[in-house]
């Protein structure tokens, strides 16, 4: 068994109760829709950063796959025994998706969310006629939820880290910014895997050598491209370096959504779309974090400011060189440089994962998509961005981390192509169609 637009509908997400439902044997997408976006909402608590939201929602999205799936039963399920679960055909599969998310995210949530979920969810259900229909959907969201919880326990979520195994004084070992700002995420690297084997799999081919030629094409292009004076980046390549740096799973879940509405899935392809993007993202970042502390190379602050250091005759240093994601760039929320890495871009890896397992999803690259960040620069919101094909969206991502400062190129590079590995891992080993 394997492990295994926007519109006023986001605007109106939590009016569950305003769904029309279909023949009890066929859900309204809306739920799986509404429910998505609740997830989205609901596990934004389950910081310190953007990592505990991922696990959340792919937690979330996983569960809810397998409860439709084990009533559509079209494809290979994540997780359960379909068999063993037994859920009739004429089962709905609104009150499996509602109940399989709802379960999930109130055994991750703080409590303090308990009451919005339970309002959510008995709008859901007023909505479903009640008798036989509706509580074999319950049983398999119930079946889908317990099996997935069951897998995450104990699964190194904020697992202690020994930083002093990480941190160095020599060129090209990462250091914090300051001493005080370590990640708090760095259980993300030995988190075990919703999909991939183990969190180093897709081990990366690692930094350029400092005395390298390469080293030093990076380097001059960050710094020139980078800083927060630079006089040679764009207006337009500011706002998005900007832009983008914002959690992923409001970037991509919104995408996600719009685009189940635009291609008409019905519930078990939105679930599936769903819990495909949300476990590569999940994964992603796991192979990133895990890369990230195996190399464990400075940042461009750090590099440009020490290069009188690195032994590369090419690279001049500057001991006042600041990147623009620096607290004086006029944004909200303030950036910093991250306290974790260089190496590989996080953004890389995780959208990556997700931008090509949504074309493996579609079947093709040429999906349009528009993207909403909650980005402001200079007291404005920044306009969404539209592209016409899912990989120019992850072209102008690396571009953009070195925009901004806090990445060589070659760390967003091998970032990309480690996202591109889970989410081909995925496309051969899961969410396979039956028979």
């Amino acid at each position: 068994m394997q492990r295994s637009t926007f519109s006023n509908r986001y605007v109106a997400v939590l009016a569950v109760a305003s769904v029309v439902l279909a023949a009890p044997a066929v859900a309204q997408a809306d739920v799986v829709f509404d429910w998505n976006a609740i997830a989205q909402t609901e596990t934004v608590p389950l910081r310190p950063t953007a990592h505990g939201e991922s696990r959340g929602i792919a937690m979330v999205e996983g569960a809810v796959y397998d409860a439709v799936n084990a009533i559509d039963r079209g494809y290979e399920p994540y997780l359960v025994d379909v068999d063993a679960i037994g859920a009739q055909p004429w089962a709905s599969q609104d009150a499996a998706a509602a109940t399989a998310a709802y379960l999930v995210l109130l055994a991750i949530t703080p409590t303090t969310r308990h009451a919005g979920l339970d309002t959510a969810y008995a709008a859901t259900r007023a909505a479903i006629p009640d008798g036989p229909i509706e509580d074999e959907g319950v049983r398999a969201g119930e079946e889908a939820a317990q099996a997935m919880l069951a897998d995450r326990a104990n699964d190194g979520f904020m697992v202690p880290f020994d930083f002093s195994l990480v941190i160095g004084p020599d060129a090209g070992d990462w250091r914090p910014l300051t001493p005080a700002a370590l990640d708090p995420d760095p259980w993300v690297g030995n988190l075990r895997p919703f999909l991939i084997e183990s969190p180093s799999q897709f081990r990366s081919e690692g930094p350029n050598a400092l005395t390298s030629a390469a080293y030093a094409q990076d380097f001059a292009e960050v710094k020139e491209l980078g800083g927060v004076n630079s006089t040679t980046r764009t207006a337009d390549q500011r706002a998005a370096a900007v832009f983008w740096q914002f959690a992923p799973i409001a970037l991509w879940n919104p995408v996600a959504r719009g685009l189940a509405a635009r291609y008409d899935l019905d519930a078990a392809d939105e679930a599936r779309l769903y819990a495909m993007v949300n476990l590569a993202a999940a994964d992603g970042a796991v192979a990133c974090w895990n890369d990230k502390y195996y190399w464990s190379f400075w940042r461009p602050r750090a590099a440009i400011r020490e290069a009188d250091t690195d032994g590369n005759p090419a690279t001049i240093a500057d001991p006042n060189w600041e990147p623009l994601f620096t607290p004086t760039t006029q944004t909200t929320p303030a950036l910093a440089t991250p306290a974790f890495p260089d190496h590989p871009s996080g953004h890389g890896c995780l959208s990556g994962a997700v931008l090509n397992t949504m074309a493996d999803f579609f079947g093709t690259d040429k999906v349009s998509i528009t993207v909403v960040s909650g980005r402001s620069l200079d007291g404005v919101p920044i306009a969404p961005r539209a592209f016409d094909r899912l990989s120019e969206a992850l072209k102008e991502i690396v571009d953009a981390r070195v925009w901004g400062g806090i990445h060589f190129r070659t760390a967003d590079v091998q970032g990309a192509v480690t996202g591109n590995k889970v989410a081909h891992w995925l496309g051969k080993h899961y969410f396979q169609p039956v028979g």
